[in-house]
């Protein structure tokens, strides 16, 4: 009898262990699936970066920047000696009185 009860719960159990790891292999098969997509957004933001980074660098340039201040609005290069620095020694600013 006792011999019944332990084939009887094998064959019971047998098909729950068959369908946990189906359900886990499923399971792992959809995680991969996330893991790839994710892994391929993850390529399209480093290419952006990469492609935001190169113009920052461009649109940054001192030569850029220069012909913009000259040619589009007027502005001009002073030399040093047309340049008038203004110097406040410490304890000599403001008094009341």
């Amino acid at each position: 009898m006792r011999r019944f009860v332990s084939l009887y719960v094998f064959v019971l159990t047998l098909p729950l262990f068959l369908a946990g790891s189906v359900w886990q292999a499923r399971r792992y098969t959809a995680l991969q699936r996330d893991v790839r997509r994710l892994e391929v957004v993850q390529e399209e933001w480093i290419e952006s970066n990469k492609r935001l980074i190169a113009g920052i660098g461009l649109l940054s340039s001192a030569e850029r920047i220069e012909h913009i201040a000259i040619e589009e609005l007027g502005l001009m290069k002073k030399q040093p000696e047309d340049v008038l620095q203004v110097r406040i020694e410490a304890g000599r600013g403001r008094t009341d009185g």
